[in-house]
């Protein structure tokens, strides 16, 4: 089976959808399958990657953030897919890849990978100060009436989780599909633990090892909403003594450097590329604390619990479906002095019995990379026979 993704956020420098990307072109390889990504960069060109094939299609680099470049040559992503004459065709954003896709005369069966909530990473993440998310949702019905309309020109809508397939049909998105996303659980797991690199982190705090370390790892973009984090992690520091380090990039960059200089005890990482790095981190830290409300499945806070960290997490979005009051603590979206209660409930909490629950969810709540993709490839196969 060929399978050929429009993949419009596909970058080096990118968070859960790159890492999404990889896992598929290896995985592709695995089952046999031949993968192709078409992209956009910043220069044409084609190379080998994983055992599959990535396609370049210059284009200029994103204003609001120039690790990302615009996809915005439709004759050539369409000249490519007629060139390539996949088996399924995946548009993996709602923007101009998928319009393309949706727009393609081809005669492969399409899927729309809904990897962005546009509703959830604009309107609801710069108004919510006026007004509540649920208005947002209505007020924005625009929005919801593009996306249905681009949809209904796909086969299927596949989505990373119930509560999202839920949402989608709540706007009559066409035929969305629940494939939970999948964890490399031995990469990202609590047997990384470093307790010298514990303590090492925590004496850059002027703390001893008694204190608590707290991670967060996002790109700094307001749907990210780090400020939130870091004023919420300043609060609650207050009641006992804890470090904060943060791993990430982005274009709000300085104003996160802001926030950070302001607070106490908050250390800004860098980003780093180096997973074994991230995956030693995570099993080494203490706790986890995300802001963002819009992902549609929350890859990092998958491999987070994978890690054996206990989680504080907003109410809303993908991230939230990994809400178990087993190892989690939730807090109203956006709401700094809501997550500060949220730090300090979960840090009076047995931590040892949290990361037994955290290990327990791996094992038995969360996906493997490999079940995730044999699922996803079983229904292209699926769909591939029902055609013919």
């Amino acid at each position: 089976m060929k399978i050929v993704d429009v993949a419009e956020f596909y970058t080096d420098t990118g968070g859960g959808v790159k890492t999404y990307i990889n896992e598929k072109l290896k995985a592709a390889k695995k089952y046999g399958h031949d993968m192709v990504i078409i992209a956009p960069g910043n220069h044409d060109g084609e190379e080998e990657r994983y055992g599959g094939r990535v396609i370049w299609i210059r284009g200029p680099k994103l204003i609001f953030d120039p690790n990302y470049v615009v996809l915005c040559r439709k004759k050539e992503v369409h000249r490519l897919l007629t060139l390539e004459n996949p088996d399924i065709v995946e548009g993996s954003s709602i923007w101009t890849g998928g319009h393309f896709v949706s727009t393609w005369k081809g005669n492969s069966i399409k899927t729309l990978i809904f990897h962005q909530d546009p509703i959830a990473v604009y309107p609801q993440t710069f108004l919510n100060c006026l007004f509540s998310l649920n208005t947002l949702d209505r007020i924005f019905g625009f929005g919801w009436k593009y996306i249905r309309k681009m949809s209904h020109r796909y086969d299927a809508t596949i989505v990373s989780g119930e509560w999202l397939r839920q949402r989608l049909t709540d706007y009559d998105i066409h035929n969305p599909v629940t494939i939970p996303f999948g964890i490399d659980k031995h990469f990202f797991s609590p047997k990384r633990r470093d307790v010298s690199l514990r303590k090492k982190l925590l004496q850059e705090f002027g703390l001893d090892e008694n204190a608590i370390l707290c991670l967060s790892v996002s790109r700094f973009h307001p749907e990210k909403r780090m400020g939130t984090v870091i004023d919420g992690f300043s609060k609650a520091s207050k009641n006992k003594p804890m470090g904060l380090i943060v791993y990430g990039g982005g274009p709000f960059e300085k104003w996160v450097k802001y926030k950070a200089n302001k607070a106490e005890n908050v250390k800004l990482m860098g980003f780093t590329s180096n997973r074994d790095e991230m995956a030693t981190i995570m099993a080494s830290a203490d706790y986890f604390i995300h802001g963002s409300a819009a992902e549609t499945f929350g890859i990092v806070v998958a491999e987070a619990i994978c890690s054996g960290l206990p989680v504080v997490l907003p109410d809303r979005g993908g991230a939230m479906s990994f809400g178990n009051p087993d190892y989690s603590e939730v807090y109203e979206t956006g709401n700094c002095k809501k997550l500060a209660e949220a730090i300090v409930r979960i840090t009076n909490r047995n931590r040892t019995q949290l990361v037994q629950a955290c290990e327990k969810a791996s094992s038995f709540q969360i996906c493997s990379v490999e079940e995730h993709f044999e699922a996803l490839f079983s229904y292209y196969t699926t769909l591939v026979q029902k055609k013919h």
